[in-house]
């Protein structure tokens, strides 16, 4: 990493980060509220507003979005003919899963093994601490040369779409000449990587149901229609035998061009046992950035303990599908409906109920902003050239920032390499990196702004 005057600051405020980091992970922000209080999403953004007036931003808001969660936005003014560029980070995580799997409490940043363990860590309670030293590192070296907008998102995990509808009805509010975006990652550790593609998303839950109440397996079972296995017939309906996704009437053949990721890192990343093979064909890039992606996310069903010998009469799931750039998630979610609906067998009733929708994300990686991030990553990674890549995952609110400001340039960096293992069982964020993308993001402000 560079030696300048502007490094050695942002090394020097590691030990507030990881400080902030601690605090902020320890609230169980889970914007939902059937699983963890809504009050723990409360605290955690007044904490974001603490921080944020402490820190000199103006203007500093909880956003009441539609969806019943808080976002908060502050603006740190820099020089009046100054561009003014827009930060963005999400302080809702995904629930912990199970606890008890954890090497150490999910709610308590640990250190160990070099890494800082916790949800949410690296996605994305770590993309605003990241964010924030940055700031912090110019202040002591000349000023902030931008004007500066914080939107801190409460609900980006759960995509129901609270932010983006807020957005759209105050559009003057995130108007930027650019956008970082803090809630993707490297390609992996100390690679410099930016996110040029998004895949979109479309959440499902799906209800089936065969009987007015649960049956003695003895006494019907052969000739009553069971809902449970009707659910697992619809389900498989989604892959091929190569296990690729299957939606009927959505493309699924579509190419990646760029930046490849080889299967035996892959299988590695993923953690995948020996002797599993991968789904799908083409190329591993093919497979996770430019084609649909479909995964049964959770089934409501009896739990083997405590099951009793019964025909079930209703069940249900929760399907994702993951879209790429070129598909619209609208029309995504009319097909998988179709497709759920016409796969029933034995007449089982289906109803299809949408929990959450995001359109997919392209980036102009010619933009001048690139440029900039270009040069502020290979001084922040000790030469290393910038590399831009897709990611499967999903940020609904870029494609309506993109509709609302589109002379905006949109950025994707953050946290969230391979080994960060976001979403999952022991999620954990690299001190390394957070020093590294803080002090890239310092070197992009500085550069932009001149």
């Amino acid at each position: 990493m560079s030696d300048s005057p502007l490094a050695q600051t942002v090394a020097a405020l590691q030990p507030r980060a990881r400080t902030e980091l601690a605090e902020l992970v320890a609230f169980k922000s889970v914007a939902d509220p059937a699983q963890f209080p809504k009050s723990e999403c409360e605290a955690a953004a007044n904490w974001i507003v603490d921080t944020l007036r402490a820190d000199g931003f103006q203007d500093v808001a909880l956003l009441d979005t539609p969806d019943g969660t808080q976002s908060v936005y502050g603006i740190l003014p820099g020089p009046a003919d100054a561009p003014t560029v827009l930060l963005y980070a999400h302080y809702d995580v995904q629930p912990p899963l199970d606890e008890a799997a954890w090497d150490s409490p999910p709610f308590e940043l640990t250190e160990r093994d070099g890494r800082w363990y916790g949800r949410g860590a690296a996605d994305c309670k770590g993309g605003l601490i990241m964010h924030l030293t940055a700031l912090r590192a110019l202040k002591e070296h000349g000023g902030i040369p931008v004007n500066v907008k914080v939107i801190v998102e409460g609900s980006e995990e759960q995509g129901t779409g609270g932010l983006e509808r807020y957005a759209e009805a105050h559009p003057e509010l995130l108007t930027a000449d650019a956008i970082v975006i803090g809630d993707t990652g490297n390609f992996r550790a100390g690679l410099p990587t930016v996110t040029a593609t998004l895949r979109g998303m479309t959440l499902l839950r799906v209800q089936v149901d065969t009987l007015a109440g649960n049956l003695h397996s003895g006494q019907f079972g052969g000739a009553a229609p069971d809902a449970l296995a009707a659910l697992i017939r619809i389900l498989d309906s989604l892959r091929a035998e190569d296990g690729s996704t299957t939606v009927t009437g959505l493309a699924a053949d579509a190419t990646w061009d760029g930046l490849q990721y080889p299967e035996d890192d892959f299988r590695q990343d993923a953690k995948v046992l020996d002797g599993v093979g991968l789904l799908g064909t083409g190329t591993v890039a093919d497979r996770i950035w430019a084609r649909p992606a479909v995964t049964v996310l959770g089934i409501d069903c009896p739990p083997v303990v405590g099951a009793t010998p019964s025909v079930q009469a209703g069940a249900r799931a929760l399907v994702s599908l993951r879209v790429p750039p070129g598909t619209d998630a609208a029309e995504a979610t009319k097909l998988l409906t179709a497709h759920l609906e016409s796969a029933a067998p034995w007449g089982a009733r289906v109803a299809v109920e949408q929990v959450g929708q995001g359109q997919a994300f392209r980036a102009d990686t010619s933009s001048p902003a690139y440029t900039s991030m270009a040069a502020a990553l290979r001084d922040a990674y000790d030469g290393e050239e910038m590399q831009t890549s897709g990611m499967g995952g999903s940020i609904p609110l870029c494609n309506t920032l993109a509709r609302l400001y589109p002379d905006a340039e949109i950025l994707l960096i953050g946290l969230s390499e391979p080994e960060a293992r976001i979403h999952a069982v022991n999620e954990s964020v690299c001190p390394r990196e957070l020093e590294r993308m803080s002090l890239a993001t310092a070197n992009f402000l500085r550069s932009y702004g001149s």
